[in-house]
This record gives C-alpha cells, structure tokens and sequence, in this order.
C-alpha cells in the first residue's frame, strides 16, 4: 500500500472510529432521554384518588431504575473509551507518522514515553466525561423531584390541569448538555465535538511523539485548515505549511473542536530513505 493510500485509509478509519464512539456515547444517553419522556407521559396520566400516590410512587421508582442504567451505560462506555479506544487513536497516529516518513511499523512500540502519553491522556479525558455524567445524573434528579413534587401537588388539590409536561420538560432538558458559557447544545452535537476532539488530540499527540522517540525529529510540518489559527481557529498565527518545534507541538495538538490538523515529520536534511523535508 503506498504512502498516501495508508494516510487516507488511516484518516477514514479514524472517521470511522469517531463516528462508532459517537453513536455508542447518543445511544447511551438515549436511555435517560426515553426515562424522562415516559416519566412524564406517566405522570400526566395519573388521575386524582386513592392509587394515585403508589402509582406516582411506581413512576418514580422505574426512572429511578432508568437512571441507574444510564449510569451504567456511559460509565461503561467511558472505561472503555479511556482504556480500550484513545490508545488505539493514538497508535494510529503513530503509524500515521512512520507512513508519511516511510519508515516501517515495526520500529515502534510502547515505549515508556507513549505508556506515560497515553495514560496522562486517557485519565484527563477519563475524569472530563465522567463529570459530564455526574452533571447529567445531578440534573436528572433535579427533574425527578420537580415532576414528582408537581404530580403530587396535582393529586392532593384534586386538579387536572396543573402537571404541565412541556414547562417540566422546557425547564429540565436532560437531552441537552451545558457547556462554561451556560450555553446548551443537544447530546448529539456535544458528543460528536467531545469525541472527535479527545480522538484527534490523541492521534496528533501519538503522532508527534513518534516523530520526536522513533524518527528522531526535532520539529513537525503542519497540515491543517487555511483559515485555521496555531493556538485557536481565530488566532492570527496561522497554522497551516508551518513548522513548528517538537515541543509546541506537543501543546497544541488541536486548535478547536472538529480540527483537522495533520502533522508530518520534518527533517533538518533529507534522509537516505528519502523522506520528505
């Protein structure tokens, strides 16, 4: 397989691999989304009398079992994602490397320098989606007490009208995930942007050690957007065609979400393998 027939089958497969880790992170917050939907469709139909507090106590008890699935769901798929899915990322990126410098596979293993690479990575990305699970769980209760308080208010006034699903379901959007700026984007989109950052991130890095541990760089050549900054996409620095020190490379991976940053070996003079300067 020639050079860039590997870089583009390795891109694809990293596509590939984002977009399977996104579909298992949505899938897994689905079930807290179709909980909070059947809560409420319960709720809402809970009439005034005597059952109503054991049936209002039964819907509370079924999210409640909902919850804890979810909880196991994305924890599970956070294991796996730091444990199992970022050090594949990250060779990838490796080999990405050793093909644009032509140089075989087989001269690069987990060294010491990867091993500590990898695992500083996989334990910040680790303790970053945990918190965005412990938030969801923090909210979903938060929604639980508002929906069942409001149907018990409901069934002790003897009123109909007063369980407002679309308000609970307005002030309480567990299908949606908040980011620093108070700003809320729907699971789907926040999960896309996570993944494919924490996935790219740790490709580059991969790929940036190997050139500094096995190809014995000093500095990379970026590839990256035409508009795209060094630091942030806005930054005046442009990052594309330049080359940078091994070290700056290593701080800044990734410029912003859905980055698509490249970077290729860079040699002082051409090699007797003849890689690319």
């Amino acid at each position: 397989m020639t050079t860039p027939t590997r870089r583009r089958t390795l891109r694809a497969r990293l596509m590939a691999f984002i977009s399977d880790a996104t579909g298992r992170l949505t899938a897994a917050w689905r079930i807290l989304t179709a909980a909070q939907n059947r809560l409420l469709d319960t709720l809402a139909a809970i009439r005034p009398g005597r059952s109503a507090s054991a049936r209002i106590r039964a819907a509370q008890l079924l999210f409640q079992q909902s919850l804890a699935e979810f909880n196991r769901a994305v924890g599970a798929f956070t294991e796996r994602w730091a444990a199992t899915d970022l050090p594949l990322a990250y060779r990838e990126g490796a080999f990405g490397m050793l093909d644009r410098a032509d140089r075989p596979r087989r001269i690069w293993s987990w060294t010491d320098h990867h091993q500590n690479a990898i695992t500083t990575l996989s334990s910040q990305y680790y303790a970053d989606l945990m918190g965005r699970l412990q938030e969801a769980i923090r909210r979903a209760q938060a929604f639980l007490r508002a929906a069942v308080d409001a149907a018990r208010a409901r069934a002790s006034r003897f009123e109909y009208g007063s369980f407002n699903r679309d308000t609970l379901r307005e002030e309480h959007p567990l299908g949606t995930v908040i980011y620093a700026n108070d700003a809320r984007h729907p699971v789907e989109s926040w999960a896309g942007a996570a993944i494919a950052w924490q996935a790219v991130t740790t490709a580059n890095a991969g790929a940036v050690a190997t050139a500094y541990e096995q190809l014995d760089c000093t500095q990379v050549k970026v590839r990256d957007g035409a508009d795209c900054g060094w630091t942030s996409h806005k930054d005046p620095d442009r990052a594309d065609g330049t080359v940078r020190d091994i070290d700056d490379a290593f701080a800044h991976p990734t410029a912003h979400a859905h980055c698509i940053r490249e970077f290729l070996p860079h040699f002082e003079r051409p090699n007797s393998l003849g890689a690319p300067a």
